[in-house]
């Protein structure tokens, strides 16, 4: 069974502000529901990813501004910090961390600049919206092993798959197809079927 983590929700205090800041960084809008007074439902994603955030009105009862560590993955965190201040976005300048495993909390460990490997996981930026949700850039290139998404087999490998497990059929034949003497033995059973 798949459990996939798709929505975080954010506590915001100023939901238009809030959504105009996220579709200026070009996260992409999938829903503004005004549902009743008081209970308004704005979905968010990311580009290119597959979790979404929400906020709006009624949606928490959280502090704006107390959820911290979100995670953005990017390929070249170099590019990304450059195009999300060019977005409006107020990003840290570039750390790792000094024990090269995970950035504690706050500014604590943090070294300045790139991860002097460049390893994947070692480099991170900053910034928060307008309320204070703290948002981290993470550099990933290569993913550890147990990170890998499991391959699903293809609609041909499934089908292969399938046809290996269904009963063998042998052919026993010494004399050309023409020729009665040819035997099948199929299915589990073995029954014999003469051609």
């Amino acid at each position: 069974m798949d459990l996939k983590l798709e929505v975080l929700v954010l506590p915001v205090s100023d939901v238009d502000r809030a959504k105009a800041f996220y579709e200026q960084l070009g996260f992409r809008l999938d829903a503004d529901l005004r549902v009743t007074d008081g209970y308004r439902v704005i979905q968010l994603t990311p580009p290119g990813s597959p979790a979404s955030i929400i906020f709006g009105e009624g949606i928490t009862e959280a502090a704006p501004g107390s959820v911290q560590g979100l995670h953005l993955v990017v390929t070249d965190i170099v590019a990304a910090r450059t195009e999300l201040i060019g977005k409006g976005a107020d990003v840290s300048e570039i750390f790792h961390e000094q024990t090269g495993i995970f950035h504690q909390a706050g500014t604590i460990g943090r070294v300045a600049g790139l991860d002097p490997k460049r390893s994947s996981y070692g480099s991170f930026a900053s910034f928060s919206d307008p309320d204070g949700n703290g948002w981290v850039l993470q550099e990933i290139v290569t993913r550890l092993p147990g990170r890998r998404a499991p391959q699903r087999p293809t609609t041909r490998e499934r089908s292969s798959s399938t046809r290996s497990r269904r009963p063998q059929r042998l052919t026993a034949c010494t004399r050309p197809k023409t020729s009665a003497a040819c035997t099948t033995r199929s299915g589990r059973s073995g029954m014999r079927t003469t051609w």
